[in-house]
C-alpha cells in the first residue's frame, strides 16, 4: 500500500491546533489531529450543498453566491457547474495555506476553477462578508468547520448562533438561501434557524454518493 506523505501544515486561526495536508498517490487528505476534515475521494455531500442551493435560486439573473470555506473546492466546482456565466461566486477562506494548497499541490483537483472569471477568493472570515452588506447575496453556502459544532476554530460558532443567523438572513435577498453543511444532525440548530425566521429543510446526504458517512445539509430560505 502507498504510504501517506505529509506535504505541509498550517495553524488554525486561533493558533491552537495544526492542519496537515497529506497525500497518498492521487488522494489528498486534510487532517486536524486524528480527525480527517476532508478527503479528495469523498465529495458527495459538499457537491450536494451547492446543487441544492443552486436549484432554489435557479432562474435568477446575475445571482451572487457566497461560499464559506474553500476546502478541496468540491462545493465551488459544483456551484460553477450549476450557475450561468453571469453569476458571481465569492469564496471566503480564513486559512491562507488552504488557498495555497489549492493553487499548489492540489491544483489538479481544482482543475483551474480558481481562475474562472466568475470566482473571487477572499482570505477573510466569511462572517465579515455576511455582515458587510444587507441583501447582497442570493445564496450563502457554509461549509465551515464541522458544521454548527466547530472543532477547528471556536470563532466559527458565532456563525451559527442567533446573532449570526440574523446577520445571514439580513445579508440575503428575499427568497435567498442559507445552506449549511454538517457532519451530523443538530436539533438545536434546526430550532435556531426557524426562530431566526427561515423556512427550513433538513436533508440527509452521503459523503460519497449513496455510500459513506451520513451528513446533514440545512437549506434555509429567507421568507420574503
Amino acid at each position: 500500500m502507498i504510504p501517506w506523505v505529509q506535504l505541509d501544515s498550517a495553524r488554525t486561526p486561533d493558533g491552537g491546533q495544526e492542519l496537515r495536508l497529506k497525500q497518498r498517490g492521487d488522494e489528498f487528505s486534510i487532517m486536524l489531529g486524528a480527525n480527517e476534515l476532508m478527503n479528495s475521494r469523498l465529495s458527495g455531500s459538499e457537491e450536494a450543498l451547492a446543487r441544492l442551493s443552486c436549484e432554489r435560486i435557479a432562474g435568477r439573473k446575475r445571482p451572487r453566491l457566497l461560499i464559506g470555506g474553500l476546502g478541496m473546492g468540491f462545493t465551488l466546482r459544483a456551484a460553477l457547474a450549476a450557475v450561468d456565466r453571469d453569476a458571481a461566486v465569492t469564496v471566503a477562506e480564513l486559512v491562507p495555506a488552504v488557498v495555497a494548497w489549492a493553487r499548489g499541490p492540489m491544483a489538479k483537483i481544482f482543475d483551474g476553477c480558481l481562475d474562472d472569471p466568475r470566482v473571487t477568493i477572499q482570505e477573510v472570515d466569511v462572517g465579515q462578508l455576511i455582515r458587510a452588506d444587507k441583501g447582497a447575496w442570493d445564496a450563502i453556502l457554509l461549509d465551515v468547520d464541522n458544521g454548527p459544532e466547530g472543532i477547528v476554530y471556536k470563532g466559527n460558532d458565532t456563525l451559527y448562533g442567533a446573532a449570526g443567523l440574523a446577520a445571514a438572513r439580513a445579508a440575503l435577498t428575499p427568497g435567498g438561501v442559507l445552506a449549511v453543511w454538517s457532519q451530523g444532525p443538530d436539533s438545536g440548530f434546526t430550532r435556531r434557524l426557524k426562530q431566526a425566521g427561515f423556512s427550513v429543510e433538513e436533508i440527509n446526504t452521503r459523503a460519497n454518493g449513496k455510500r459513506g458517512a451520513r451528513h446533514v445539509i440545512w437549506v434555509a430560505t429567507n421568507r420574503p
